[in-house]
C-alpha cells in the first residue's frame, strides 16, 4: 500500500464533514470537560453505521462459536471453522476505515480517539480474545456499539512502566469466589466506565515472591459493592478523554467474572493478554500521531501562505521553509509506517511487540516535534488557544507517555533485536 484508496478518501471527506459539524463547534466544551465525549462518539457510530456493522459482526461471530460448541458437546460434526478465529479486534477487516477515522479525529480532538480506542480496542478486544462464549455474549454487544463504555485497568500508582512486577492490586480465593483489593490509576474512561477489565495478582498465601505471582483478568460492572470510580484528573492535554483512579475494597467477584473462567487460561496468564493489547495500542499511537502531524502540516502551510511580515508571506523565509520541510518528512515517514501496518494487517500478519514499540517511539516523537514547531511557527498566536496548535502540542506530548513511556519502548525494541 502506497497511497489511500478512493474509498478511503471518500470516507475521509465524510468524516471531515462530521467533524466540522459535530466536533469543531464543541471543541472548547470538550476540552474543558463541560461536554462528555461519549455522546459525540455514539453519534459518529450511528451516522456512519459503525454500531450496526460491529454489532452484526459480533452477533455472527458469537453464533458461529455457539454452533461449534453445541456441536462439540453433542458429538456432532463441527461446522466449518471460520477463517479467522474470534479473538481479534472488533474492527478486523476494517483497518483502513479505522485508520482514516482515527487520523482525522486525532488531528482535531484526540481525546475522542483515546476514549473510543480504549473502550473498544482494549476493553472489548480483551474480552473477545480471552472470554468464554457466555462472557462475550454478556459484555461485547453493548461495548462494540458504544452503548456501554469500557475501561482497561492495569496501571497503578507505584508501578508505572513496571506494570506487572510492581502490581499490588490482588485477589484472594474465597470459596468459589474471589475478593479483589487495590487501586488503579491513569485509567482512561475510568470515571464513567460501565464495564472495567481489571488485572490483578493472585495471592495464594504461600509466601511466593509478589513479583512472580500469577496475573488474572476480571470484568467488573459499574456500581458493584466496594468498587469506587474516582473523579476525572486535571491533565496537561487530552482533556476530552476522562482519566481517573479506580479503588477496590473487598470487591466480591464470582468466577464468571474471571475471563476464561479458569486460572489456567489457554492463552497464558494476564501478562500475555496485556502484551497483546500493548502491541495493538502502540500501533494505534502511530495512527494518532499521523493525525496530529497532518493537522499541524495543514495549519502551518495555510498560516505560512497568509501571515505577512516585512511586506511578504512568512512562507518565503528560509527558516519557515525548513520547518515546513521537516514536517513533510515526518508526515511521509509516519504515513509509510501506517501504510505498512495496514498492509500487514490485511495479510494477517501482526507486528511483534518490538516492532510496534518502534512505531510508537518514532511516531510519537515525530508528532510532538511537529506540534511544538507548529506553535513556534505561529509565534505568539501559536500560544493562544483559538489557533488550536497549542492544543495539538499538548495532546501530542501525551503520545510519548501513553501506551508505555518512550523510555520503555527503547527497552522493548532493543530486547527484540537482541533476541534474534
Amino acid at each position: 500500500m502506497f497511497e489511500w484508496s478512493e474509498t478511503d478518501e471518500m470516507i475521509r471527506g465524510a468524516v471531515r464533514a462530521f467533524i466540522d459539524k459535530e466536533v469543531r463547534p464543541n471543541l472548547d466544551a470538550l476540552d474543558s470537560g463541560e461536554m462528555s465525549p461519549y455522546p459525540v462518539i455514539r453519534k459518529l457510530f450511528s451516522e456512519f453505521g459503525i454500531d450496526v456493522m460491529t454489532g452484526e459482526m459480533v452477533t455472527k461471530m458469537l453464533a458461529k462459536q455457539r454452533a461449534r460448541e453445541e456441536a462439540l458437546a453433542a458429538g456432532e460434526p463441527l461446522p466449518e471453522k471460520p477463517k479467522k478465529e474470534s479473538g481479534g479486534s472488533p474492527f478486523s477487516g476494517q483497518e483502513s476505515l479505522m485508520a482514516v477515522l482515527i487520523g482525522e479525529l486525532s488531528g482535531v480532538c484526540m481525546g475522542l480517539v483515546s476514549a473510543m480506542g480504549v473502550s473498544i480496542g482494549l476493553g472489548a478486544t480483551t474480552i473477545m480474545s480471552r472470554g468464554t462464549l457466555a462472557q462475550k455474549e454478556r459484555w461485547l454487544p453493548d461495548i462494540v456499539t458504544m452503548k456501554k463504555v469500557a475501561a482497561w485497568a492495569i496501571t497503578e500508582p507505584d508501578s508505572g512502566s513496571d506494570a506487572f512486577g510492581g502490581m499490588k492490586t490482588y485477589v484472594k480465593r474465597d470459596g468459589e469466589d474471589y475478593i479483589l483489593n487495590g487501586q488503579k490509576t491513569f485509567i482512561t474512561n475510568g470515571p464513567y466506565a460501565d464495564v472495567v477489565v481489571v488485572y490483578a495478582k493472585l495471592d495464594e498465601g504461600d509466601g511466593a515472591d509478589k513479583r512472580d505471582r500469577k496475573v488474572l483478568t476480571f470484568v467488573l460492572d459499574k456500581g458493584m459493592e466496594g468498587f469506587t470510580q474516582g473523579k476525572p484528573f486535571k491533565k496537561m492535554g487530552l482533556h476530552s478523554s476522562p482519566t481517573g483512579e479506580l479503588f477496590f475494597d473487598n470487591v466480591r467477584l464470582s468466577k464468571d467474572r474471571l475471563l476464561g473462567e479458569t486460572e489456567e487460561h489457554k492463552g497464558g496468564d494476564g501478562r500475555d493478554s496485556a502484551r497483546s493489547s500493548f502491541t495493538a495500542e502502540r500501533v494505534g499511537v502511530a495512527f494518532m500521531a499521523l493525525g496530529i502531524i497532518n493537522e499541524c502540516h495543514r495549519l502551518c502551510i495555510d498560516y505560512a501562505k497568509n501571515r505577512k511580515l516585512w511586506g511578504q508571506e512568512i512562507g518565503r523565509f528560509q527558516l519557515v521553509q525548513l520547518k515546513l520541510a521537516k514536517m513533510e518528512v515526518a508526515r511521509i515517514n509516519v504515513q509509510n509506517m501506517v501504510f505498512s501496518a495496514l498492509e500487514r494487517a490485511r495479510a494477517g500478519k501482526q507486528p511483534t511487540l518490538a516492532e510496534a514499540s518502534a512505531m510508537k517511539l518514532y511516531a510519537s516523537e515525530a508528532a510532538t516535534e511537529v506540534a511544538m514547531e507548529a506553535v513556534q511557527l505561529f509565534g505568539g498566536n501559536g500560544y493562544m488557544t483559538e489557533y488550536r496548535v497549542e492544543q495539538l502540542a499538548r495532546d501530542a506530548k501525551s503520545l510519548m507517555i501513553y501506551a508505555g513511556s518512550n523510555e520503555i519502548q527503547v527497552t522493548h525494541v532493543a530486547k527484540g533485536l537482541l533476541a534474534q
